[in-house]
């Protein structure tokens, strides 16, 4: 049995904590998400209102590639380990296949539509995310094989933005089109986050943002705002070709500066919202069940919901929706669909059982 440490030496070297969260990719992830809901909200009230738009057109500029920044910079690890490829089969795969039946179900039925069947190749609404981060994810070791990984990715985008022949399987055009927010992140390091995150970048950041407002005002009647979806090639939005990868390289450069100005502004001190970082995939998957039974049951069809008033309304109800379904209670009920362990479904690998054995000896010498 170890010799208890003296009250001295436990002051002197105290007992190393356990690995910390970092509150700023918290806090960026929350907010992220709380913008993907509350644009959500806003496509069915936009129709009629210039400002909306505009705004609608900024958000959608930005939020979801600097979700995907943050996803890529926490694949740097991934590698084809037993214990990593366990956890993303269960903690991206199987969430993808449950919420894209459970979507489809959803839009048969809600909707009255017949037409809608279940199919795991083409990913609707929003569960095209949890296949594009699978695929990500799942070539990580070869993107930090390569010298110039972003630039390759950045060939690959714009390939895909001129061939409308891939068509909807998997969602493909996103998921090229989106890769060089995924590699991106995937090449940075914890210093460039530092970077932005001085107070000159927080200055800047607000005649930055103002100017895209004014912008994508300007903009509203003259571009199409299925660009910023990354979902079609060039001549599916009756452009042509060439368009294709101008508008991937002139809206990878506006995406970027959009993201570092939205990272200077998140605070990187621990909130009373940065617990709810954890569980923003909770709140990204089960909010969209709310828009959609909005569009299916007619909520957003009131007249005064399409006014000022009624626009800030919605996006308040949204933002706290998608915040309450980000909280630990709700986490503990999806838990078995979003995290599941499938214990049965897996071999022990042979170091993982080492690693718990060993784990198991120590906790033994310290209640000792």
């Amino acid at each position: 049995m170890p010799t208890p440490r003296s009250p001295q030496e436990q002051q002197n070297n105290p007992p190393k904590p356990g690995k910390q969260r970092d509150s700023f990719f918290d806090n960026a992830k929350y907010l992220a998400i709380l913008l993907v809901a509350m644009g959500h909200s806003w496509e069915p009230l936009k129709g009629g209102s210039r400002t909306l738009e505009a705004a609608y057109t900024v958000v959608y500029c930005f939020h979801m590639p600097a979700f995907i920044i943050i996803s890529g910079y926490f694949s740097r690890s991934f590698d084809m380990r037993a214990d990593r490829l366990r956890r993303l089969v269960t903690g991206v795969l199987v969430p993808y296949i449950v919420f894209e039946t459970a979507y489809s179900l959803f839009k048969r039925y809600g909707d009255h539509d017949p037409s809608m069947t279940v199919s795991l190749l083409d990913p609707w609404y929003l569960t095209w995310f949890l296949i594009a981060l699978f695929i990500w994810r799942l070539t990580t070791p070869l993107w930090k094989t390569l010298r110039r990984p972003l630039p390759v990715a950045l060939g690959i985008a714009m390939f895909g933005s001129v061939s409308p022949e891939i068509g909807n399987d998997l969602d493909l055009q996103r998921v090229l089109q989106f890769l060089p927010y995924f590699v991106l992140g995937l090449c940075m390091k914890p210093e460039h986050f530092q970077r932005v995150r001085t107070r000159k970048m927080r200055i800047l950041a607000v005649p930055v943002f103002a100017t895209a407002l004014a912008v994508g005002w300007w903009a509203v009647p003259r571009m199409n705002t299925a660009w910023f979806y990354h979902r079609d090639a060039a001549q599916e939005l009756a452009a042509p070709w060439w368009t294709g990868p101008v508008m991937v390289l002139a809206l990878f450069g506006c995406s970027l500066l959009l993201t570092a100005c939205f990272f200077a502004w998140v605070p990187r001190r621990k909130m009373w919202f940065t617990a709810l970082g954890a569980g923003t995939l909770y709140g990204y998957l089960l909010h969209g069940f709310l828009v959609k039974a909005g569009d299916f049951y007619g909520w957003f069809e009131p007249k005064w919901l399409h006014r000022p008033l009624g626009e800030v309304f919605v996006t308040v109800v949204f933002a706290g929706a998608v915040t309450l379904l980000c909280t630990p209670p709700v986490r503990r009920v999806f838990k078995g669909v979003m995290e599941p362990e499938m214990r049965w479904a897996f071999k022990l690998d042979a170091t993982e059982g080492t690693r718990g054995r060993e784990a198991a000896g120590k906790r033994e010498m310290a209640n000792a």
